[in-house]
């Protein structure tokens, strides 16, 4: 259960940006930038991640908690898995 069911081209457009967003926190530390536009950057990168998030909770939701074909056991595991993940996520 930890696979999303189609690759996902979205998604991956939001790590690249994700990771150009970290790629310019990085540069701007080294570079000794404003802490103004760190802070920006950082909050930035913050809500992409959160974003990034609810999509792939979203997807899990729909493949491994309320896909209908699933037996009561495979969903139970699902919305553990999901719990557990929030909560690393939540920390």
């Amino acid at each position: 259960m930890s696979h999303l069911s189609t690759p996902n081209p979205a998604l991956l457009a939001r790590v690249q940006r994700i990771a150009g967003q970290v790629a310019a926190i990085e540069r701007g530390l080294a570079g000794g930038a404003d802490c103004t536009a760190l802070l920006h950057l950082v909050a930035a990168t913050k809500g992409a991640i959160s974003g990034l998030m609810e999509k792939i909770v979203e997807e899990h939701l729909h493949s491994h908690v309320a896909d209908p074909d699933l037996s009561p056991a495979a969903r139970a595991e699902g919305a553990r898995e999901l719990m557990d993940a929030i909560r690393r996520y939540s920390k």
